[in-house]
């Protein structure tokens, strides 16, 4: 079959599974397949392209992301690897690196920082700044690796195995952080591509707070005098975090929106 009838045949089996746009993802799959030109089509049919395709096309009709099949998602200003072992970076979490690189910083520290999308675009878009990221899968640090050796950052990213602030020494100018704010009770609720990402950068397994829990707790002693801490939030969670914030110290404490006009971060100003 020519590629017509292919991204044909592939779109009504993805809009048999309920793909909201499935023309426009066959083409997108059709490409990722053939990422070479033949001078032949026949010459691609032989090389299995069209079996490739069409497994790629069947991994998308059992939901799973389309930036799994790729491999990719570009966030912020760049590309970066993803995976099941990681969280997709979303584009409402591009609100909280742009709001954090509106303030001044040379030291960050991202915690959780799964693929590495929040520190690795801040420290490319802050060419003298150094950070750590923190997260406790292993295998979300290796993604993370990769995203910033292909971003050339490793002597300024260190990336480091810990829970919260447990292996985190120092002082910082700026900490972030995107956790799992998804309550336990909320999750049979949500899109069937979620299932593909690691449950525990999803949620906490309890109301979806304890994470600020510990970020606001533990944040005091690791930032200098008139850091920042900013957090991504669920939008209906604006004022408990902010709460949290304001019971462990931190002054100027702000809810602020994404485009959607939704609430997404919380900030706070460390003055001791």
């Amino acid at each position: 079959m020519n590629e017509a009838e292919a991204t044909s045949r592939a779109a009504a089996l993805l809009q048999k599974s309920g793909i909201p746009d499935p023309q426009r993802e066959a083409r997108i799959l059709w490409r990722a397949a053939f990422r070479r030109r033949y001078a032949e089509y026949e010459a691609a049919m032989a090389g299995g392209m069209e079996e490739k395709f069409f497994r790629l096309i069947e991994r998308r009709c059992a939901r799973e992301p389309m930036s799994h099949l790729l491999g990719y998602r570009d966030f912020y200003e760049h590309r970066f690897e993803v995976s099941g072992d990681a969280l997709d970076p979303r584009p409402e979490t591009e609100t909280l690196v742009a709001l954090a690189l509106d303030r001044a910083f040379d030291r960050v520290l991202d915690l959780g920082t799964g693929s590495g999308c929040i520190l690795l675009s801040m420290l490319a878009a802050r060419s003298i700044a150094t950070g750590v990221g923190t997260d406790i899968s292993e295998a979300a640090l290796n993604v993370a690796r990769r995203n910033r050796a292909r971003l050339e950052l490793e002597t300024r990213a260190e990336l480091i195995l810990s829970d919260w602030f447990r292996a985190v020494s120092g002082q910082f100018d700026l900490i972030v952080s995107n956790p799992p704010y998804i309550a336990a009770e909320e999750m049979a609720g949500l899109g069937p591509e979620l299932s593909f990402e690691p449950r525990m950068a999803l949620t906490d397994e309890g109301d979806g707070l304890s994470a600020y829990r510990a970020i606001t707790a533990g944040a005091p002693e690791h930032l200098r005098a008139g850091g920042h801490l900013m957090v991504e939030i669920g939008w209906t969670q604006g004022k408990a975090v902010a709460g949290m914030f304001r019971a462990n110290g931190f002054d100027g404490v702000e809810i602020l929106p994404d485009l959607d006009g939704r609430d997404r971060v919380v900030q706070g100003i460390w003055r001791h």
